[in-house]
């Protein structure tokens, strides 16, 4: 499947989204808005992998928002009380394809190289892991600009790293290197070239790939709780999801294929389907 901003590709249970427009350093055109909530669409209803890796093609991951788009039609208008109330139902219609990605059926893995500026970070932030290469870094680049990040850096980075860490950078705009990046904990791991840092990622999802897709799914709605509530309420939650998606059959494989020297087989989720399809 290929789209006009980034390319899909499904290969033994592992999706990959590779954003393609280097020459424009993978901006965010309204055009990459449309893409990625058709191929996160396609993943989520039809559940064709067990994990997400989210890579890009150039020397820069993504710089972020296409100049272009602040005078294209999602250009947020301020010229009057009117076009102003406009404002927070635009926004939340674009965070809204990050809260997607964030709340995808399965793990998602981001692998930045280079630039990763203003939206990348809103973007990377809802990715469950991160790895970069020794060259990248971060910017919230919105300060720079003479506005504040909009589409989750703010929100999703306090649960991610230090709270002082974030206040640094979003209100200086500075850059954040990929040492620092991992010294915080932004991202898992350092790599010195792109080519080592996506078979990573790639060797990730595919242990990820291989395990029973109801349990990492539980497993990820769990931590994803867990971070927003108190303990009490994510063990209550945990003897929910456990009450709910228990599967001796998967546990009772698991174990076989242990003692039998195999790799396990477990079904996949089922594909989506909605009340208004």
């Amino acid at each position: 499947m290929t789209q006009r901003t980034m390319e899909l590709s499904i290969e033994d249970r592992v999706a990959r989204l590779t954003l393609s427009r280097p020459e424009q350093m993978n901006t965010m055109s309204p055009v990459f808005w449309r893409d990625l909530e058709g191929a996160l669409d396609k993943l989520q209803r039809d559940a064709p992998a067990r994990a997400l890796v989210i890579d890009s093609t150039g020397k820069h991951f993504t710089a972020g928002m296409a100049l272009d788009s602040f005078d294209s039609s999602i250009a947020l208008d301020d010229s009057s009380a009117q076009s102003r109330a406009n404002i927070a139902e635009v926004l939340t219609d674009m965070q809204r394809a990050f809260d997607r990605l964030a709340q995808l059926r399965m793990p998602v893995i981001a692998a930045i190289q280079g630039g990763c500026v203003g939206g990348g970070v809103d973007m990377v932030a809802a990715c469950d892991i991160r790895y970069c290469t020794a060259d990248a870094f971060f910017c919230i680049q919105e300060i720079n600009i003479g506005m504040a990040a909009d589409l989750g850096t703010l929100q999703r980075l306090p649960k991610l790293i230090p709270e002082g860490v974030v206040r640094e950078y979003a209100y200086t705009g500075r850059r954040m290197p990929a040492y620092r990046a991992l010294a915080v904990g932004l991202v898992n791991e350092v790599f010195d070239t792109q080519e080592a840092m996506l078979e990573a990622a790639m060797q990730t999802a595919m242990e990820i790939a291989a395990r029973p897709p109801v349990a990492v799914w539980a497993t990820k709605q769990a931590i994803d709780y867990a971070r927003d509530h108190p303990v009490a309420d994510g063990l209550r939650q945990m003897g929910w999801l456990q009450a709910g998606m228990w599967d001796t059959g998967a546990v009772v494989e698991a174990i076989q294929a242990r003692s039998e020297r195999r790799a396990p087989e477990f079904p996949d989720l089922k594909p989506l389907r909605y009340f208004g399809d």
